[in-house]
């Protein structure tokens, strides 16, 4: 394990995520004292592929957990197979098997227990648990065991404890508040948008081959876009797709008939597109190139 936070960001980089200090700290120390990791920030900033590139250079499985509304411990936790604990109820019957405690005791063992994401993650691993603001509130009182205590408890066959702790990295898009008893348990981080000259880190780690003067002009573009109210800022992530595909169409340079014609890698909602499209890109071409 790394044994500084710069050693926490020479990892990430080697697997083409640029942490600022304070994020590197913070994913060191979540490491250091075993505790649960919770990642806020604006969707496209780059949380979840924390958690992928963590996962890689640590040599651990990755288990996703993508939380959506309606979520129940079935799809989260476990499940018990009803088909084959049937099968096994009557192939039991069949063979004169009378006594219902020791049956009992056989179909609500390991052998019929469907392991979710939370459950496999018991075993070494590190579990995400992404977008947890989309999940109902009810399902955050179902965790704080797990994230307290790496365990979970399962009323038919008992609590299943980690031997040895996952590492767990929790994010919200902030569409609602993760309750308080979530926070305590976790380290916290916001991951904000980056800086213009961490971006261009980003963009020399995912798109080697861009030239520098366009990934400038990238930068210094999309810069200007997150500074405008529009409906939905442009991420890192978005910032790659439109290097990459500017680099596919052998541009070397930002023109506002090249931003005209590629706003939908960049914007995904015809607002915004509709309102930097034409004059508006021309004056964020203009002011990048007279800036650079």
């Amino acid at each position: 394990m790394a044994e500084t936070g710069a050693d926490t960001a020479a990892l990430l980089a080697r697997g083409g995520y640029i942490a600022d200090p304070e994020l590197a700290t913070t994913v060191h120390l979540a490491l250091a004292m075993h505790r649960p990791l919770l990642l806020e920030g604006e969707p496209g900033t780059g949380k979840t592929e924390i958690a992928r590139v963590l996962a890689t250079g640590l040599g651990r499985r990755l288990v996703r957990l993508q939380c959506y509304d309606g979520m129940d411990l079935s799809a989260a936790a476990y499940a018990w197979d009803h088909a084959r604990q049937l099968m096994a109820i009557r192939l039991a019957e069949a063979a004169g098997d009378r006594d219902r405690g020791e049956l009992t005791r056989s179909i609500f063992s390991r052998d019929f227990l469907e392991r979710r994401p939370l459950l496999d993650a018991i075993d070494p691993a590190l579990l995400l648990i992404d977008e947890l603001d989309r999940a109902d509130e009810p399902f955050e009182a179902y965790l704080l065991e797990l994230l307290a205590d790496f365990q979970i408890t399962i009323p038919e066959l008992g609590t299943i404890r980690a031997t040895i702790p996952p590492v767990v990295i929790l994010t919200s898009n902030r569409t609602r508040e993760v309750h308080d008893a979530i926070r305590r348990r976790c380290l916290y981080h916001w991951v904000d948008y980056p800086s213009a000259t961490r971006e261009r880190a980003i963009l020399a780690a995912r798109a080697p081959g861009i030239a520098e003067r366009l990934s400038a002009e990238i930068v210094a573009f999309v810069q200007r876009l997150r500074r405008l109210d529009l409906y939905k800022l442009p991420g890192v992530a978005e910032s790659i797709d439109w290097a990459a595909a500017l680099t596919h169409l052998d541009r070397d340079t930002l023109t506002p008939e090249t931003v005209d014609e590629t706003l939908g890698v960049l914007l995904k909602y015809q607002d915004d597109i509709a309102r930097i499209r034409g004059a508006e890109a021309a004056r964020l071409v203009a002011e990048v190139q007279a800036a650079s």
